[in-house]
């Protein structure tokens, strides 16, 4: 009786042991997904990016409305007498399906003469777009999913990170939403202040906008419908054609705006946990990018 009773507080011991050992992890220390954000921009040069102005061709800015000032990416109108629907678009060279993507921005100084009303302190990330080089010479906006960017105006409430949608629906609430433009539940950001927006995709299952850090908007299945886009080539223009991913860009729409960071984190990858490729914030398996795959 006497062992019998030792051996239960021996076992009763090792298990309150094992209960206070840390929890086991198979993901070693380097695994650190703030180190694993990309900066799009570099903070001191457009490497890697393109820009495609409205009646200029691609590549062409003949007026630098994209440039570098003071380590900040800027869509700058010094170069303008005026504004006759110059909308332009700097694109990213490389598409991506999955991934997180934050942008740090603020509008200031004072609108184009010529800019339309609607686009004071108006800007947006484009997002799902066929490449830039596709779009014609005299083409307004890439069909493309818009997170659109806004500036108070000192009184009225005016939401950001709302969806505007040019040549593309999405659906909502399980229905499928043609308007073109939808406001967020995000504050209003009057002045010049740096606001933090964000974006998570997950192909065309999930993109959820969120504003410092809170989400304002969610919605799914982007595809190619409906108009607001004028001078596309027909070829790239395919109703009701699901969007999984696509090309990321900076839009410039008559009012001056700056962005300090554009940042994007990776959610494709090799989903397979023995690979040394493997990262535990992968939500899309990209076969191809297992180490195994490269020998």
């Amino acid at each position: 009786m006497v062992s019998r009773l030792r051996e239960v507080l021996i076992l009763s011991t090792i298990l309150v042991a094992v209960l206070l050992l840390p929890a086991c992890t198979t993901e070693p220390a380097s695994w650190n997904e703030d180190e694993a954000w990309e900066d799009l921009f570099d903070g001191h040069s457009l490497k890697g990016w393109t820009p495609k102005i409205r009646g200029e061709a691609w590549g062409e800015d003949a007026r630098q409305t994209f440039r570098v000032t003071d380590s900040l990416l800027s869509v700058d109108y010094s170069g303008y007498e005026g504004f006759s629907d110059e909308f332009g678009h700097l694109f990213y060279d490389l598409p991506y399906s999955h991934y997180r993507l934050n942008v740090v921005y603020r509008f200031h100084g004072e609108q184009v003469p010529g800019g339309p009303g609607w686009a004071f302190r108006n800007s947006g990330v484009m997002i799902h777009s066929p490449p830039g080089s596709t779009m014609g010479v005299d083409q307004d906006f890439p069909i493309s999913i818009e997170v659109q960017l806004l500036g108070g105006n000192g009184v009225d409430e005016r939401s950001t990170a709302n969806l505007c949608t040019p040549g593309t629906h999405v659906v909502m609430d399980g229905q499928l939403e043609t308007r073109h433009c939808m406001n967020s539940s995000s504050p209003t950001f009057h002045g010049d202040q740096w606001v933090s927006a964000e974006i998570l995709v997950l192909g065309d299952s999930l993109i959820t906008h969120l504003v410092e850090g809170v989400p304002v908007l969610s919605y799914s299945g982007p595809q190619m419908g409906g108009g607001s886009v004028s001078g596309a080539d027909p070829a790239w223009f395919r109703e009701g054609e699901p969007l999984p991913g696509g090309h990321i860009s900076l839009q410039s729409e008559s009012h001056p705006v700056q962005f300090r960071s554009v940042r994007l984190l990776n959610l494709a990858g090799c989903m397979d946990p023995d690979d040394p490729s493997y990262r535990p914030w992968f939500e899309f398996n990209d076969a191809a990018a297992c180490a195994s795959a490269q020998q």
